[in-house]
């Protein structure tokens, strides 16, 4: 079985309600509670859009589920490797922009320590901390939306590049159709994440 990842918007100050090592327990706990609805067998959630919980915590985060991943990391991944074959290709400044942006999200870089999550805010100790992928904070959450903003109009060029570089016919996000899919479902969690003035969540379960 490989990785999976659950993406989910949150408002901060309700987390922030308990101390930095029960923020995490306060938020799986609200996820997983039966009352959200969210687990209840034979309902689908709807790709490409947010699934709001029921519940006394519904008001407070929101689970979006990405376009042909199936929950899979996999997909976040192999979209970070096709844009490692073609940034060197890519114009100046689209190359700056989603190279901001895929670090700041999934993509570990060159040296393997680009920050996924934000220091300070969930307990830093790995084992109460175990299961995080990404926690981006409300500010970093404004300034990667602002990223995507100006990135999102100049995709269209990268096409021809990933076509030459990149395009792996039945691979994970071989296709170009597949990796700007993938961009524009991290677009609208950003830009909802901002628009509310939460953060960002990954985790793995």
């Amino acid at each position: 079985m490989g990785l999976d990842i659950s993406v989910m918007i949150a408002d901060w100050s309700w987390l922030a309600e308990v101390p930095p090592p029960e923020r995490l327990v306060r938020l799986r706990d609200a996820w997983y509670a039966d009352e959200t609805g969210l687990w209840d067998d034979g309902t689908p959630q709807p790709e490409g859009d947010f699934t709001w919980p029921q519940g006394p915590d519904g008001a407070f985060f929101a689970l979006y589920e990405f376009r042909g991943t199936m929950g899979s990391f996999k997909a976040h991944f192999w979209a970070g490797q096709r844009w490692e074959s073609l940034r060197d290709h890519a114009d100046p400044q689209v190359r700056a922009g989603l190279e901001a942006l895929l670090l700041g999200l999934v993509r570990d870089g060159t040296d393997g320590e680009a920050p996924h999550t934000d220091p300070g805010f969930f307990c830093d100790d790995p084992k109460v901390s175990y299961g995080v992928l990404l926690a981006r904070s409300p500010e970093s959450v404004r300034e990667l939306a602002a990223t995507w903003e100006r990135v999102e109009p100049l995709l269209g060029g990268l096409s021809p590049v990933f076509a030459e570089h990149a395009a792996v016919p039945g691979g994970w996000v071989g296709e170009f159709g597949e990796f700007t899919a993938l961009l524009e479902d991290w677009g609208r969690v950003l830009a909802e994440a901002a628009r509310r003035g939460w953060g960002v969540v990954g985790l793995s379960q």
